[in-house]
């Protein structure tokens, strides 16, 4: 999948195609990606955190599958290819069309609320060697999904983090991505009362 020149886009506008997208009684992930991916690595980053921060996230071995597409993207992103792999038992991955615009849908408010918010600033957090350190957690988030799956709410407060710090690189946003860490300590926390 080719990686065109990032274009800074809203969270409503990717929300809106995935919405419109999902008029179909199924879609596939490749469906979706092919729809999103013409701006670059961030929204297909943000496109699965979204999903996996939704209702969707009830449906059984999704998450896992968002994990696994998260740690691709996250791992690509830090190795700087120019082009995107997934495989392709991934991209198979279907999803009823209206579960996925129920669950989008509300994410609207949320949504209109942050990119009435979001601007350019403290930029050194888009910028290497710093925008590696969103990028790790992206890919760690990634990896530990799976592995959260049956830990209650820790895979959706994942995909909340890991879909702050993608919009904050989308739109070089360095507090966004600030802001974006801190669901990590409430992961931790989690972790540790289950563990106990």
């Amino acid at each position: 999948m080719p990686d065109a020149p990032p274009v800074m886009r809203g969270l409503t506008e990717i929300i809106s195609q995935v919405i419109d997208l999902a008029a179909a009684d199924r879609i596939s992930l490749r469906e979706v990606l092919r729809t999103i991916g013409g701006a670059g690595f961030a929204p297909i980053l943000l496109l699965p955190a979204l999903a996996v921060a939704t209702p969707l996230s009830g449906i059984p071995f999704f998450s896992t599958t968002m994990g696994v597409l998260i740690f691709l993207v996250a791992g690509q992103m830090l190795l700087q290819r120019r082009h995107l792999w997934f495989p392709d038992w991934v991209l198979r991955r279907e999803v009823q069309g209206h579960l996925v615009r129920n669950a989008f849908r509300k994410l609207y408010p949320v949504a209109r609320w942050i990119d009435a918010r979001t601007q350019t600033r403290m930029r050194i957090f888009a910028h290497r060697p710093l925008v590696f350190v969103p990028q790790i957690l992206c890919l760690v988030s990634g990896l530990l999904m799976p592995v959260l799956e049956f830990v209650p709410f820790s895979s959706s407060i994942l995909g909340v983090g890991v879909a702050l710090l993608a919009l904050g690189m989308l739109t070089r946003d360095g507090l966004l991505t600030i802001i974006g860490m801190l669901p990590y300590g409430v992961v931790a926390l989690l972790i540790v009362r289950a563990a106990t």
